[in-house]
């Protein structure tokens, strides 16, 4: 079992930045590929970006693409989401996940975090 915590959201100016981070138990984290989900409200959970096992390969959503930046730091256990240019669309709570990264398509697995919110004002 995985257990997932996120962190880094708040409230920030159209325009800003913001780096979400998400720690992840176990010792098995170099075999997981992962994945960050949004979910706005009123509307249904998203996917934004996911990234593979070693790092080498990443996906985005297309209205992501460009201002968020997705990495991960094996030593530490923790998968990063770095946005920029963050847009008043972009509130909502953020989610991890562990799933799988296959050829321009992301599976989403079972284990979720307990989110972290993302404010932007206008």
């Amino acid at each position: 079992q995985v257990q997932l915590v996120e962190s880094g959201g708040g409230l920030v100016q159209a325009g800003g930045s913001l780096r979400l981070s998400c720690a992840a138990s176990g010792r098995t984290f170099s075999t997981y590929d992962m994945g960050w989900y949004r979910q706005a409200p009123g509307k249904e959970r998203e996917f934004v970006a996911a990234i593979s096992k070693s790092g080498r390969s990443t996906l985005y959503a297309g209205s992501v693409k460009g201002r968020f930046t997705i990495s991960r730091d094996n030593a530490k256990n923790t998968v990063f989401l770095q946005m920029n240019s963050l847009k008043p669309e972009d509130t909502a709570i953020y989610y991890c996940n562990v799933g799988i990264l296959a050829t321009l398509t992301w599976l989403k697995g079972d284990y979720w975090g307990q989110g972290t919110q993302v404010t932007v004002s206008s």
